[in-house]
This record gives structure tokens, C-alpha cells and sequence, in this order.
């Protein structure tokens, strides 16, 4: 009797020790995402940080310059001279998967995927494979310790983050003065050009810091959401073969793929991609399933009633993406994988402002929207036209939501090369193929 009364006694202890460490994480929260940036930015930076923005210099609710600038980034203009370039990327990386004798882990290689896109379409660096590499590294050991605890001793993930931020920011220094020195040849102003020139049409000469600093915000947006969402739509089709398919009668309806199964020469247009109403539903799909993130925060700037309660000015309150696309009412079997519910003919998103809403909503939406569904698109028009793929485990993994969605193992997938007619080329084919005689 003894020995129960004290199990039920650490067991009880036990609770309330859970109980008190979930109320402490609830009530910092708030204030960790608010110190997730600024804690591993450097201090000399004079970048503002404004208010709702939850401590990333160049985002929030305020009527600056930069958030002019960065309509310049996504407008239509950038999004078509990026577009080439994004193509390429994604066609090399697709031929480097094709070529590697095992699996490969998608979510891994989608991550180093953005980061280059990021880095050579976005910016702009010319920067040598080896050195994409190991920036690549740093940058990783960088993000996986941007929510740590800001407390700065030896070994914690805070003082991690900041070695890995100090390198990465001596890399980057390195690519932007050698970009600064070298604007010959250029064929198109990125991303970084266009904050630069912008700067200037202000009369606000950007220093160092701070061009380090918005380069590695727009890195930092352009990497982990698009790698999970590009994730997701591999996996996706890979478990809707039904779909790939549909996908690719739409490519061979719009010439970019020949009815033989090679794709056509030459690259995409916006307005190509725009004409493709299943691709556009496809993606949509993916998005409503599968977003990146959770939600987001808001400050409420007028107190308002929401189901009985009252909401005081001033709060700061988070809505969730996931609960709103799962309990919508305009979605039909919201478990399901179908993208035709974004059909002209059905339309389950129009009915309503913010049933859908992948990418937040408001004045707040995410400003890089444009730019990934565009990413995304590339990626699904490449991989119906130039690739075959397959599960290289017996069943699909679980999915985690934590610190954005993605499987667990990070999916293991097989790529395969193709000949003129799509047919896979096996690894020993593919070397007889190209000996020399």
C-alpha cells in the first residue's frame, strides 16, 4: 500500500511538472518568436524592426520603403526574368538525382534546392559548388537553432546559432563584394540588385551589415516553407499516379510536352504557366493539405467580438491555417487528396475570404507568395515532363508538423533517368550508354 500511495505521488508530481512546463512554454511563446531574429542579428544592424513583426527587420506592419522594395522583388517583371533561371536549377538537380545510384532523401535534397535557388537565382552569387556546399552547412546549423532560448552559454543552441550566423555572415560578405565588383554580363537584376538600386532611388545608402542582414531574410524566406511544400507535392504525386498523369495530358494539350513523351525545347512563360488551370489546381491541393506552417500571430488594432468573446485592442493574437482549411465548410471531404475542387467548375475557395489561405491573409500576406507558387509550379511541370520516380520504402512515412511539415524520414524516393520516349534508363543502361567507343 506503501509503494502505490507513493507511485500515485510521483505520478501526480509528475502532472503537475508537465502542467507547469506546458503553461511556461505557453507564456513565452509569444516572446520567443518575437526574439527568434533579433537574437542572432547583429546588433550594428540599423535595419527597423517594427511593430507585429516579430523581429525580422524587413517585414511588419509598416508603410516603409522596403516593403516597396520587395513588391519590386515578386512583381511580374522579376518573377519572369527569374523564371529561366529557376528552370535550370530545377532541371539540374532533377538530372543529379536521376544520376545517383540509390535513393535519395527528398526532403534533404528540396532543402539544399531552395538554398541554391535562393543563392543563385534570388541573389545572384556566383559562388563555387564546394563553397554552395559547405554555406549550405552552416546555413542549416544556423536555422535548426534560430528558436533556441536566448541564453549565451558555452555549447547551447544559442551560442551555436551564432557561430554558424557569424560564418554564414562572412560567406555572404565574401559574395557581395565579389557581386558589387563583377556587374558585367548580367542578363536580369535579382533580387539583390533591386534592393540595392531601390536604396540608392531613397537616398539610403545601404552599409554592409546591412546588406548581409536582408540577404539572409530573403534566403531565410525562400528556404524552408518551399522545401516543405516541395516535399509534399512529390509525395503527393508519387501517391496519386492518377494525377501525374492528368497533369502530363495537360502539358501534351499545351505543347510542352510532345505526345511521345519528350519534353519540347526552350523554356516556360508566366503566361504559359498561367494558362495551366489543373497545374494551378494541383498546387493549390498541395497547399490546402499541406501547409508549411501552422499559422501566424497578429496584434488586434480595435477591440472586437469573435463568437461571444471580446478581443481587447492591443492583444496579440495567433490564427491557425491548418484548423481553417480543416474545418471549412466550402471543402468537400477535406481529407482528400483532389485538386479538382479548385475547378472552374467547383471552385470550393471562392465561397468566402478566408477559407483558403496557405500564405496568411490581409495586409500581412506573405509577400514571397508569387515567387513560390511559381517554384512549385516549375518543379511539378519538370517532374511530369522529364522525370520517373518511385517509393523506395514499403509505406509512406508519418508526417511531423514541427519546425514546418515534412516526413519524418524525409522520404525516400528513386529517380530515374529517361530516354526520348520517357522510358527509365537503369543506372548500368545509362553507363553503356554514355562509354565511348
Amino acid at each position: 500500500m506503501l509503494f502505490e500511495g507513493l507511485e500515485l505521488v510521483s505520478a501526480l508530481a509528475t502532472l503537475a511538472a508537465c502542467l507547469v512546463s506546458v503553461t511556461l512554454l505557453l507564456a513565452v511563446s509569444q516572446q520567443l518568436w518575437q526574439l527568434r531574429w533579433a537574437a542572432t542579428r547583429d546588433k550594428s544592424c540599423k535595419l527597423p524592426i517594427p511593430k507585429g513583426s516579430m523581429g525580422f527587420p524587413l517585414i511588419g506592419e509598416t508603410g516603409h520603403w522596403l516593403l516597396q522594395v520587395f513588391s519590386k522583388i515578386f512583381s511580374h517583371e522579376a518573377l519572369e526574368s527569374y523564371l529561366p533561371k529557376i528552370q535550370l536549377v530545377i532541371q539540374d538537380t532533377l538530372r543529379a538525382w536521376s544520376s545517383h545510384p540509390e535513393a535519395i532523401n527528398v526532403y534533404q535534397e528540396a532543402q539544399k534546392l531552395t538554398f541554391r535557388m535562393a543563392i543563385r537565382v534570388l541573389l545572384g552569387f556566383s559562388i563555387p559548388e564546394e563553397d554552395l556546399g559547405h554555406l549550405f552547412d552552416v546555413y542549416q546549423q544556423f536555422v535548426e537553432n534560430v528558436f533556441s532560448l536566448p541564453v549565451d552559454l558555452p555549447f547551447s543552441g544559442y551560442r551555436r546559432g551564432i557561430q554558424a550566423r557569424q560564418t554564414l555572415q562572412k560567406g555572404l560578405e565574401k559574395a557581395i563584394r565579389e557581386k558589387l565588383q563583377c556587374t558585367q554580363g548580367k542578363d536580369y537584376s535579382d533580387a539583390l540588385d533591386i534592393l540595392i538600386e531601390s536604396s540608392k532611388e531613397h537616398g539610403k545608402e545601404m552599409t554592409m551589415q546591412e546588406l548581409k542582414d536582408g540577404t539572409l531574410e530573403l534566403i531565410f524566406a525562400a528556404y524552408a516553407t518551399t522545401a516543405s511544400a516541395s516535399t509534399s507535392l512529390i509525395m503527393q504525386l508519387l501517391k496519386h499516379p492518377a494525377v501525374l498523369e492528368k497533369l502530363r495530358e495537360e502539358l501534351r494539350a499545351q505543347g510542352i510536352l510532345h505526345s511521345g513523351g519528350c519534353p519540347c525545347e526552350g523554356t516556360l512563360h508566366l503566361d504559359t504557366l498561367g494558362g495551366l488551370r489543373y497545374l494551378d489546381c494541383v498546387i493549390k491541393e498541395v497547399m490546402r493539405l499541406f501547409t508549411p506552417i501552422s499559422g501566424g500571430y497578429r496584434t488586434v488594432l480595435q477591440t472586437f467580438e469573435l463568437d461571444g468573446f471580446q478581443i481587447p485592442k492591443g492583444w496579440s493574437v495567433m490564427y491557425s491555417i491548418r484548423d481553417t482549411h480543416d474545418t471549412a465548410p466550402v471543402f468537400k471531404d477535406v481529407n482528400v487528396f483532389d485538386p479538382d475542387r479548385f475547378s472552374q467548375a467547383r471552385s470550393e475557395d471562392k465561397d468566402g475570404r478566408f477559407h483558403y489561405l496557405p500564405f496568411g491573409g490581409g495586409v500581412r500576406t506573405c509577400l514571397g507568395k508569387h515567387l513560390a507558387k511559381l517554384f512549385l509550379k516549375v518543379l511539378a511541370v519538370e517532374l511530369a515532363s522529364t522525370s520517373r520516380f518511385e517509393l523506395a520504402t514499403r509505406t509512406f512515412p508519418r508526417i511531423t508538423l514541427v519546425p514546418v511539415l515534412h516526413p519524418v524520414d524525409g522520404l525516400s524516393v528513386k529517380f530515374f533517368g529517361l530516354d526520348s520516349n520517357q522510358n527509365k534508363i537503369l543506372p548500368e543502361t545509362e553507363a553503356m550508354l554514355s562509354a565511348t567507343v
